[in-house]
């Protein structure tokens, strides 16, 4: 006589499983799982830094002494705004995107005001017809995640200006936003 491998057990046990529908992830995990690997990043650069800071001296202190970065997709620019060639990102018309913007910074900033200026048919999901909007924020030392969920609602798109000031101290970015 041989043994049936179809147990009942485990056949309700496989329907439940393929029923089963896991929960969506908690607010902020996704922006949080980034900026842990940003940090990350960071952290290991630094130690190669600091291993190679004998060969290459004040390098790596000038290359620290920006205040702020800009980062679109895996494209990163810091891109002040006198430039004439800005990074661009493509949105779709009635489509939401989410732009992340990375802010990097030597130092925490406590009290930071940050301003994002957007161009005409394009709205910052939440907030709609404002096409600037302002608020304040703390920024860790190191890299700071910014996802922004646009929404395209007119055919324009245009120039997208993050401002972030602190103290006396201030920077503008700005991004060309291109609506198919």
């Amino acid at each position: 006589m041989q043994e049936r491998d179809d147990n009942p057990q485990d056949e309700q046990l496989g329907r439940r499983l393929s029923a089963y529908q896991p929960p969506p992830p908690a607010r902020g995990f996704y922006e949080s799982a980034v900026q842990r690997a940003l940090v990350a990043r960071q952290q290991k650069k630094d130690r190669r830094r600091h291993l190679l800071g004998g060969l290459f001296g004040g390098l790596g202190v000038a290359a620290a002494a920006g205040l702020v970065a800009f980062l679109v997709g895996p494209m990163i620019a810091g891109v002040d705004d006198d430039s004439s060639e800005l990074p661009e990102v493509t949105i779709a018309l009635a489509e939401a995107q989410t732009v992340r913007l990375v802010f990097s910074s030597t130092e925490a900033l406590v009290d930071a005001t940050l301003t994002v200026s957007l161009p005409p048919g394009v709205e910052l999901q939440g907030f709609p017809g404002q096409r600037e909007v302002s608020w304040e924020t703390s920024l860790a030392a190191g890299q700071n995640v910014l996802p922004l969920r646009l929404l395209a609602v007119g055919p324009t798109g245009g120039e997208l200006l993050a401002h972030l000031e602190h103290d006396s101290r201030d920077k503008s970015f700005s991004l060309r936003i291109s609506v198919t």
